[in-house]
């Protein structure tokens, strides 16, 4: 069963939460972080993202930048913009998008426990990817990054989480600029604490990394690496767990820079021996599984897949492994998306004219858009132990970095 615990979190004093609340420092370009932070000197991506505090030409893995995250740590506590909890608490963090709330629990999940396998994982990781926070989180002594984890619904856990927001005021309402409205309550009463880590030790077998591989994995290689010298603090780490009837996943896109020597004609040839295609006079997004969109040279195609390409394993049912083995992989010789440079991926927060864009503007010769990974899909693979292909789930909305850090010092 899962073990979970509360912790003293480093937050933003009330007046500066929105200012300091950053979307993750992975979603977004240095450029972008750079132009989002103007005029913002408490944006926590300056810890996050602390490259946009230092030359533009400088390498954003070199040891100076961890170095500026974590001079702009400090100041951020010194200046009191940011303190740390006085006591262990859980939190309560309820995002809302559209009209459609998903409320999770903020808090530290066992080490251990991701490395017996209880908090499973459905993708590889980059060890490059993996250097870098890891390099940061020893640097600053923080982890800033939330792991975004699911469980099955738990009716006493839903109810008890329902109660504390009805009976508490929270501590944070932030409504961002993209339109997300953020709140946060602070658990702090004993008993509750107690009654959460009851609940989820006898109810929760397993839970489950929906977005975060990476924060979680440097999190445990961090622990390692301290040995005998690591603090209690870096037995857990920070993580945000949601009841799956919460989530929502949105589509996870490609663009693919060349038809590797192809005509489009020969390309669409290829393409049709393994699937109905059929021109379009709009963007296609996937109605349902086994169906997807080509874009190229300002033309949209509607592809379902021909039934005798379709597997009924937990991999070989997804469409983003259709696609692998049946496009990427034999007609356009992409064969490890994950390191692989020719191909680039575009979440579905973007929309469809994100591929158009970077397909007209010449960057890419094609755009592939994708039904979305359901949540029972994302269980049954990590179930099995097997791993989606890279990029497979982009959840939606996405946790603010800053709110809520978990200090290991």
């Amino acid at each position: 069963m899962i073990t979970i615990s509360p912790f003293a979190a480093l937050r933003p004093e009330v007046e500066h939460a929105k200012e300091v609340a950053s979307q993750p420092y992975d979603v977004m370009s240095v450029a972008e972080a750079r132009e989002g932070t103007l005029g913002n000197s408490k944006s926590f991506l300056h810890i996050t993202r602390s490259e946009i505090d230092l030359p533009e030409d400088i390498d954003v893995h070199s040891q100076a930048v961890y170095e500026k995250a974590k001079e702009n740590l400090t100041a951020f506590i010194s200046r009191g913009i940011l303190f740390k909890e006085n006591k262990p608490c859980y939190y309560i963090y309820e995002l809302t998008m559209n009209g459609r709330n998903q409320t999770g629990l903020v808090c530290g999940s066992s080490v251990d426990d991701y490395e017996k396998g209880l908090i499973k994982k459905h993708e590889f990781t980059r060890p490059e990817k993996e250097l870098d926070r890891i390099t940061h989180i020893k640097t600053t002594g923080a982890q800033t990054g939330n792991v975004f984890i699911a469980y099955r619904n738990v009716a006493a856990i839903d109810a008890l989480i329902a109660t504390c927001k009805a009976d508490k005021t929270p501590q944070y309402s932030i409504l961002a600029d993209d339109g997300i409205a953020h709140k946060i309550w602070v658990v702090n009463d004993e008993k509750t604490i107690e009654k959460i880590t009851i609940l989820f030790k006898e109810n929760v077998p397993a839970t489950y990394i929906a977005d975060g591989h990476h924060r979680a994995a440097s999190a445990a290689k961090v622990r390692a690496a301290f040995g005998l010298s690591a603090t209690v603090d870096c037995n857990i780490f920070l993580t945000t767990l949601f009841p799956a009837s919460q989530l929502y996943i949105m589509d996870y896109n490609r663009v693919v820079k060349d038809l590797n020597g192809l005509s489009e004609v020969d390309f669409l040839k290829k393409i049709k021996e393994k699937f109905l295609v059929g021109k379009a006079t709009e963007a296609i997004i996937p109605n349902t599984i086994h169906e997807f969109g080509l874009y190229m040279n300002k033309q949209w195609y509607k592809l379902v897949a021909d039934k005798n390409i379709i597997k009924t394993d937990v991999l070989g049912v997804l469409d983003v492994n259709i696609m692998q083995e049946n496009i990427l992989t034999p007609i356009l010789n992409i064969v490890d998306q994950r390191t692989d440079k020719r191909i680039d991926f575009v979440g579905g927060i973007r929309g469809l004219q994100a591929l158009e864009k970077r397909v007209d503007s010449g960057e890419m010769a094609l755009a592939i858009s994708l039904y979305p990974v359901s949540i029972e899909q994302l269980f049954a693979v990590a179930d099995s132990g097997e791993v989606m292909p890279p990029k497979s789930t982009w959840f939606e909305p996405k946790l603010r970095d800053g709110l809520l850090t978990h200090l290991i010092n």
